[in-house]
């Protein structure tokens, strides 16, 4: 199947690289003309472990081409995928303007059938805009169906994610639109979910809300859990345990990041106020998620006392392990309090440190890796639970350290062990 992909960020390049690995013919397309020449030399703009290579083997074999011309992907392809930004505005809602644009240059561009896919993350009835949008520039009256089919990506796992997905989901108004949506996706051998447009366009708000909510719940729990003396790891597997419930996203921590769940959140709470609904747990679990970084900065005041001139070091950047994505990354807003406080940053990232650096600009000091971060430190953070700093030699790092103190914002330590060899020890919620 003839294949374009209009955006190559996060959802777009894998989306478009994946499709070409089962043997579709696949033309990425985006306007940033720096993006698309590193794209061509064999340059990857995002971190995504495999990513990489699985881009060089469908380029090399023919079945994946980038362009910065709409026009060129519409004509060569028979199914489009939007799958530009639609970040928030500042009271939450999403920003569709990227969307409007790309469906105006996608009607002028038709000469024939087309299936536009919504791939983007948008609001409820997107869908009914983009139809009106392309109706509206359809000039020479060109058959074409609109449907949505949303992502369910992790960044970090985002390949494995494509090709073994839990469910795909596609909302259409036509059979031939969901004749082609199934065909495209059998060979993954999933469950298909034909929903309407407005169903699927729901289901991935109300996916990453609930799992947001998961995220915060057990971070509440985790603060319970503090204040009376027990551990949150145990809690977490005795509830995780109930079928009903799940393991997943039971892990405490300093809260989540990353441009989907913030972003998805605020605009879910949007398109509900926009409907007569107050979505108030939601609102319930913006404020949680936003609280766990200053009940981390409390720890820190706690353990070493007064803050300014004091130095700390902070590893892990990203708001998760195996990307470099720095989006709502608790550990940005973390560091910024404790400049503003006085203390002194050193920090080291595996992945992020290049875009860290045109973010922090004050106070912040660069490390060529962890160990360089604890030297002389007061106090350790750890804000990203990357698999290199479980593994860290913890004896070296007492004896690099002014004082052996660590907070442990991602759980990642044995609290009983790392007492053990002499640190003072805090944990989210560990006895």
């Amino acid at each position: 199947m003839n294949i374009c992909v209009i955006g190559s960020g996060y959802v777009g390049l894998v989306t478009g690289a994946c499709f070409a690995d089962l043997g579709n013919k696949v033309i990425c397309v985006d306007n940033d003309l720096s993006k698309i020449a590193k794209l061509r030399r064999g340059v990857i703009p995002i971190y995504e472990p495999g990513l990489k290579e699985l881009v060089a083997r469908n380029v090399s074999e023919g079945r994946l081409s980038f362009s910065t011309r709409t026009a060129e992907g519409v004509h060569k392809s028979e199914v489009i995928f939007i799958a530009v930004g639609t970040p928030s505005k500042e009271n939450g809602e999403a920003d569709l303007s990227f969307v409007e644009g790309v469906s105006k240059e996608v009607a002028l561009s038709m000469k024939s059938y087309k299936l536009i896919v919504e791939k983007s993350t948008v609001p409820v009835s997107t869908g009914e805009w983009v139809e009106r949008t392309i109706k509206a520039f359809n000039r020479k009256n060109v058959r074409f169906d609109v449907a949505s089919n949303p992502e369910f990506l992790r960044e970090g796992s985002a390949i494995k994610d494509f090709m073994n997905p839990d469910r795909v989901v596609i909302g259409v108004k036509s059979e031939r639109a969901r004749d082609i949506l199934v065909r495209l996706y059998k060979p993954l051998k999933a469950p298909i979910l034909v929903t309407d447009i407005k169903a699927a366009e729901l289901i991935k708000h109300a996916s990453n809300s609930f799992l947001a909510m998961k995220i915060s719940f057990i971070n509440s729990i985790a603060n319970v859990c503090d204040r009376i003396g027990t551990d949150i790891t145990e809690v977490a597997k005795g509830i995780g345990l109930d079928k009903r419930i799940g393991e997943k996203f039971l892990d405490a921590g300093i809260g989540f990041g990353g441009f989907c769940f913030p972003k998805d959140l605020a605009a879910f709470i949007h398109i509900a106020e926009k409907n007569g609904y107050d979505f108030g747990i939601l609102k319930e679990v913006q404020r949680v998620n936003e609280d766990q970084k200053l009940v981390l900065i409390k720890k820190v005041e706690e353990l070493i006392w007064n803050l300014p001139n004091k130095t700390v070091g902070v590893l892990g950047l990203s708001f998760k392990p195996d990307t470099d994505d720095l989006r709502y990354a608790p550990a940005l807003d973390i560091i910024s309090i404790l400049v503003n406080q006085g203390v002194k940053i050193k920090t080291y990232d595996p992945a992020a440190m290049s875009k860290a650096k045109s973010i922090l600009k004050r106070g912040v000091k660069f490390c060529k890796d962890a160990y360089e971060v604890v030297r002389g430190s007061d106090c350790l953070i750890i804000a990203t639970e990357w698999n290199e700093f479980k593994e860290l030699d913890l004896k070296k790092v007492k004896k690099l350290m002014r004082q052996p103190v660590i907070i442990d914002g991602r759980n990642i330590y044995n609290p009983a062990e790392v007492k053990k060899l002499g640190f003072t020890y805090a944990g989210m919620g560990r006895r």
